[in-house]
């Protein structure tokens, strides 16, 4: 079989990288007739662009222009064997991505087999900045994904996966592919939490999903083999400057060396000051901001944050370098960055009891688990904060 996409790289000088060609030849595949200008439209070039890369397909033998763009037969068996969309429900699939019905309404099997398994995931740890986030949210990751066309046929790596998004994409894929024998996309988590990696690997193994879990720290550099085998990354760091660069670069350094790579970062709304930091560091790493969807991401309990974070979409660039390669010995998370020691009082016996990094609690949730140790009530009400 002619490998289309790497035959009109090799004729194409492309400045956007050649996912642009696979989704070009995707569009014309699923809207048959397509007009140069709306596969413009589709895949964000400008229309000559557009025209020179549909030229090159044309001449390579897998697009016809005949009443608009399509796929020839050996287009048509390419998309569908070499890049996996064989099998799919083009209709749903359209649905979702032109927005013309509500998501919720035409995926409400998939939420509602989300919920259910959500509502098992083990407790967050906030010592390491877990939070859990909606059953919504998780899906709309997934979404997201596939709207990026970042999805079907790729190779996809959750840097930390508390949020349980390669269980969303899994059953996104199943919903797509409703007659698959196989699972159209290779989705892996790497997370220090082992609790979660053991509930995900149960659940994918449950529900037929292609998802590999590997308990990595972090901390450290990532193990041999692991460099350039992804084709995109979701990832929900901690809430710090060092804990967003270090998550972004062990991503980037698992990516493949391609410019146009999709990279899915959450992130608290932050001052302007720390935005224009975070900033700083997209460029010190060579990343492009493609888009900012502000109060994307909802959140259970994460008072802190307003229960709701950003979703920005970054793309890589030919000066796309991971900041950190070595080991990580700095403070990470927000408990060890601003180290806040909180005083409660027990409504029950009124005593006042520390929460904090260097207080007798660590957490608020582990002193209500945990009751007074005077009274054992596990109600309190909260008193001041100072920082260390």
């Amino acid at each position: 079989m002619i490998h289309y996409i790497e035959e009109v790289k090799t004729r194409v000088s492309l400045q956007e990288g050649v996912q642009v060609i696979e989704q070009l030849l995707v569009a014309s595949y699923m809207r048959p007739g397509i007009s140069t200008k709306e596969l413009a439209r589709h895949t964000y070039l400008p229309v000559p662009v557009a025209a020179a890369i549909k030229k090159e397909l044309i001449k390579a033998g897998a697009l016809v222009q005949v009443r608009g763009v399509r796929c020839t037969s050996a287009g048509k068996l390419y998309v569908e064997q070499k890049l996996g969309y064989g099998g799919i429900d083009q209709d749903l699939y359209l649905r979702i991505m032109d927005g013309d019905t509500d998501w919720r309404t035409e995926l409400s099997d998939v939420l509602a087999r989300l919920t259910e398994i959500l509502e098992l995931r083990p407790q967050v740890d906030v010592q390491i900045d877990q939070s859990h986030c909606t059953v919504e949210t998780s899906l709309k990751r997934a979404i997201l994904s596939l709207k990026e066309q970042s999805l079907i046929g790729k190779n996809i790596l959750c840097v930390g996966d508390d949020d349980l998004v390669s269980i969303s994409l899994g059953l996104l894929l199943k919903r797509l592919f409703p007659y698959a024998k196989d699972q159209r996309a290779d989705i892996t988590v790497m997370d220090i939490d082992e609790r979660f990696l053991r509930f995900i690997q149960g659940t994918a193994a449950k529900e037929g999903l292609s998802v590999t879990c590997r308990h990595i720290d972090l901390r450290q550099p990532l193990p041999e083999g692991w460099d350039g085998q992804y084709d995109c990354f979701f990832t929900d760091p901690p809430y710090t400057l060092s804990g967003l660069t270090l998550f972004l670069s062990r991503g980037i350094s698992a990516l493949k060396r391609e410019k146009g790579c999709p990279i899915f970062l959450s992130f608290a709304h932050k001052s302007p000051d720390f935005t224009w930091s975070m900033q700083r560091e997209f460029v010190r790493m060579g990343l492009s901001v493609k888009q900012v969807l502000l109060h994307f991401n909802q959140y259970i309990g994460a008072q802190m944050i307003g229960n709701s974070s950003q979703m920005i979409v970054l793309t890589t660039t030919e000066f796309t370098e991971p900041h950190m390669t070595d080991s990580f010995e700095d403070e990470l998370y927000t408990g060890e960055v601003r180290r806040t020691v909180r005083t409660y009082r027990c409504i029950q016996c009124q005593g006042e009891l520390q929460v904090g990094v260097q207080g007798d609690f660590s957490t608020i949730e582990d002193l209500k688990k945990k009751g007074c140790p005077v009274c054992a009530n596990p109600t309190f009400t909260w008193l001041a904060k100072k920082t260390i």
